[in-house]
């Protein structure tokens, strides 16, 4: 038995790890008592970067400890020579690339090292690009060094095409590359520059077509790669619309202005300005939401007073300028009429073809027959599957309207986790349609009864409605972005699965609500109703409530100028 190597059992193999384990965290845990206690004391000394370099050496992401190096170095920077300071950050250079290499992740590390080269008098930005090229040639998806790297070239002012053709030479390495494909959305728009009267985010033709080009190669290698589908959608995109407001209406009846904006504005003396100018003298006014939050919403209305409505003149003119956003928009309330708006007669583009567009459809139309190729290889594949989708809204909504909502069963089908958010995107398409064809009609009823819809949206569009039905879908809530429909008159929900009426607040005009077959368990959850002045017909029957012991008392002190409840 003499001379032979005892081989140690699994139990005394883990205890002796439990006890390595201890006896490091000893003294990892004295280390960093003993540099707190030191930087209380103000003793930031060079003993406190031998210590911390222990700990960060195991552990580069201690934050505090990477504080702590950068208060020595400040203040060892007063204390040496030029020679010694420049050995102590080649020294400090050197053990952040060790970290680095423990950690090519550490967001401290990378921190530090932007922070070290932010106060050098000349820091050698060549090296610190073969730094970033090495650490991307282990990982080409290190987005912490690919942000390093963007710091570096911007600092070195690398020209934008060299850093597109080294992303160009790390797609082609690996297709599956966010970072590559990000960092070329930031590069092309820099090497092809709109003037300024044209759309900003766009790219040349020729450029987008050998863009798609790269990018078809990308998905047709790895269709399941959802890196490449993201930077597509990018380069068929646009620029965000310009700002505008999209309806000015005034009502007599109610003393109010209401204005909707082609986004989400804050009101107030210290963000978005509004300014209003009734027959060419300004007025001071007080802004407000609709459903009395005061948050960022595309509806905003204002009281008026009594003199700026009389019938004494022929007409009263209204104006609002937006000088955050450039825009204006002006309305006539005549006499004898109790209402006056002007609104814009938005095209589809304009409304809701922002998410994909490009000057040429011929563009999209090439790249719609490419994935229909594609699908037709992959018939499963949900990134194909929704892109598609996404083509056809951007072609042409209406004329690809039965076709989209085939492609969107095929896509629930393949990707059934994802069916809840897949469900809410076509009711927001279908709903979009609807607007569209409401607008071309130019009426003010709204039907979207029986569409099976899951959610609403792009309520501030429907300022002008007048009528609106909901029924035969499956919404669980009015949400209060319904407040914003001042015009609204008859609302029917009918055979839904609601279980809220936020939205169902502050309507001025509303005067029949139809509730019937719903979720609506408790009374009380039709408190907001309280605050429709004119409402007189309430149909609630088919409803759990109507079950509950005294709702109809309950309902006629809280209603009581409804005439007509039916439970």
């Amino acid at each position: 038995m003499h001379g032979r190597l005892k081989v140690k059992t699994s139990e005394e193999q883990a205890e002796a790890k439990r006890l390595e384990r201890e006896q490091k965290l000893k003294l990892y845990q004295s280390a960093t008592q003993t540099v707190f206690q030191k930087r209380q004391a103000g003793e930031l000394d060079e003993s406190v970067l031998e210590l911390t370099s222990q700990i960060l050496g195991a552990n580069p992401d201690f934050a505090t400890l990477w504080n702590c190096r950068r208060e020595v170095l400040q203040r060892l920077e007063a204390q040496k020579s030029p020679e010694e300071l420049a050995a102590l950050v080649k020294t400090e250079l050197g053990f952040l690339e060790s970290c680095l290499r423990v950690n090519p992740k550490s967001y401290g590390t990378w921190h530090h090292r932007c922070w070290l080269l932010g106060r050098l008098p000349e820091p050698n930005w060549a090296r610190e690009l073969e730094l970033c090229a090495r650490f991307l040639e282990v990982d080409e998806r290190n987005f912490h060094c690919w942000d390093y790297r963007r710091f570096v070239a911007a600092q070195a002012a690398v020209p934008p095409a060299e850093e597109l053709a080294f992303t160009d030479s790390l797609i082609t390495r690996n297709f599956s590359n966010y970072s590559s494909w990000h960092y070329r959305s930031c590069l092309l728009p820099q090497l092809h520059p709109q003037p300024d009267s044209g759309p900003q985010g766009r790219l040349p033709e020729d450029v987008l077509l050998k863009e798609l080009e790269l990018v078809q190669n990308a998905f047709f290698t790895d269709p399941n790669d959802q890196s490449a589908w993201f930077y597509h959608r990018w380069l068929l995109g646009r620029a965000d619309p310009q700002d505008a407001l999209r309806c000015l209406h005034v009502s007599r009846d109610e003393a109010c202005l209401t204005v909707s904006f082609s986004r989400p504005v804050l009101v107030g003396p210290r963000t978005e300005t509004l300014l209003l100018m009734v027959d060419e003298s300004p007025l001071a006014v007080e802004w407000r939401t609709p459903d009395g939050r005061n948050w960022p919403g595309h509806v905003w209305l204002c009281d008026l007073p009594a003199t700026s409505l009389n019938d004494q003149l022929p007409h009263h003119t209204f104006r609002v300028i937006w000088t955050a956003g450039d825009a204006q928009k002006e309305c006539v309330l005549l006499k004898g009429h109790q209402e006056g708006w002007c609104r814009d007669s938005a095209t589809d583009e304009q409304l809701f073809r922002c998410e994909l567009s490009v000057e040429k459809s011929t563009v999209l139309q090439s790249e719609l027959e490419s994935c229909k190729e594609l699908q037709e290889l992959e018939p499963e594949n949900k990134w194909c599957l929704l892109t598609i989708i996404l083509l056809m809204r951007a072609l042409d909504p209406l004329l690809y309207e039965k076709e989209t909502l085939q492609y969107f069963q095929t896509l629930k089908a393949v990707d059934p986790m994802r069916a809840a958010y897949l469900d809410d995107l076509r009711s927001k398409f279908l709903l979009e349609n609807s607007l569209l064809k409401m607008e071309y009609a130019e009426v003010r009823v709204l039907h979207l009864g029986h569409k099976d819809l899951t959610v609403l949206c792009h309520l501030e569009q429907l300022l002008l409605v007048t009528h609106l039905d909901l029924s035969h879908n499956r919404l669980r809530a009015l949400p209060p972005a319904l407040a914003a429909l001042r015009c609204l008159e008859v609302l029917q929900a009918n055979d839904n699965a609601i279980e809220s009426l936020d939205g169902v607040t502050n309507l001025p005009r509303l005067q029949e609500l139809s509730l019937c077959n719903n979720r609506l368990q408790q009374p009380m959850v039709l408190q907001p109703l309280a605050s429709c002045p004119r409402l007189v017909l309430l149909n609630l029957q088919g409803n759990p409530l109507c079950q509950a012991v005294g709702t109809s008392e309950y309902l006629t002190e809280l209603l009581p100028l409804v005439n007509s409840i039916l439970v």
